[in-house]
């Protein structure tokens, strides 16, 4: 079947049939009243045909929504455009050989979950010798020295210690918090380093279950890695990146 990638919709029961679930909560108490609201608020959305299938109360004037409808948009696919990372994702073998071919000594990297961060997973299935998904983490690469902070990591402390260790890269990963806290404290970061005369000495990463690169580079980052990201991903970026800008 030939799809026209200029009009593409979502796919339900048949092709362009536009059909979607969604689901919300309310701070409204469960009844026929709320979810007459929840249906027309889907209708606001711009969904035709909308039918509420599940209502639940939550307690203390809360309730949940399921509903399913049809959504009259469509978007034009040939014409989006993306950033992101382009560099060639190597093997653990190649990223090491590529070091020792092309830089000719260790990569440094420093890693840390910045500000009030507490979660760790992301990092540490990046950095951790153990790796993840079957990868092993940058801790376990002869060619990288890898220094794994860990969270909560104040900006100031990460730099210090970048600069202690004479860094190649900074990684920071960073869950997306309520209020848009990341993002103060994301900018805060280059901020620092830009106060320092120290933003051209490292390669700055972002990383987090919803970073973009797009995002990462309006940050002031070089590059962002979102869900999905492998080891390998980071190192080649990194060591291909040094190469790239002469910084080997």
């Amino acid at each position: 079947m030939k799809i026209d990638k200029t009009k593409v919709k979502p796919y339900g029961d048949t092709m362009n049939d536009g059909k979607v679930q969604l689901s919300f909560t309310l701070p409204l108490e469960a009844s026929l009243e709320s979810s007459e609201a929840a249906r027309q608020l889907a209708n606001k959305m711009g969904l035709k045909e909308v039918s509420v299938v599940e209502t639940k109360d939550l307690g203390e004037g809360f309730s949940f929504y399921v509903l399913y409808g049809k959504l009259k948009h469509s978007v034009d696919t040939t014409k989006i455009k993306v950033a992101k990372v382009e560099t060639d994702t190597m093997s653990y073998y190649e990223v090491n050989d590529f070091i020792k071919d092309k830089i000719g000594r260790k990569v440094t990297v420093v890693g840390a979950c910045t500000g009030s961060d507490a979660h760790t997973v992301g990092l540490d299935a990046i950095m951790n010798m153990k790796g993840y998904a079957g990868e092993y983490g940058l801790e376990r690469y002869p060619e990288i020295n890898a220094f794994n902070m860990g969270s909560q990591v104040p900006n100031e402390e990460l730099i210090e210690k970048a600069v202690k260790e004479d860094a190649d890269a900074i990684l920071v990963s960073q869950v997306v918090t309520q209020k848009d806290v990341h993002i103060k404290n994301l900018t805060e970061l280059v901020e620092l380093l830009e106060a320092e005369n120290l933003r051209d000495e490292f390669i700055l990463i972002l990383g987090g279950p919803r970073i973009s690169h797009e995002l990462a580079l309006e940050l002031g980052f070089d590059a962002g890695f979102g869900p999905g990201t492998l080891p390998p991903d980071a190192a080649s970026y990194i060591v291909q990146t040094l190469v790239d800008e002469d910084r080997v």
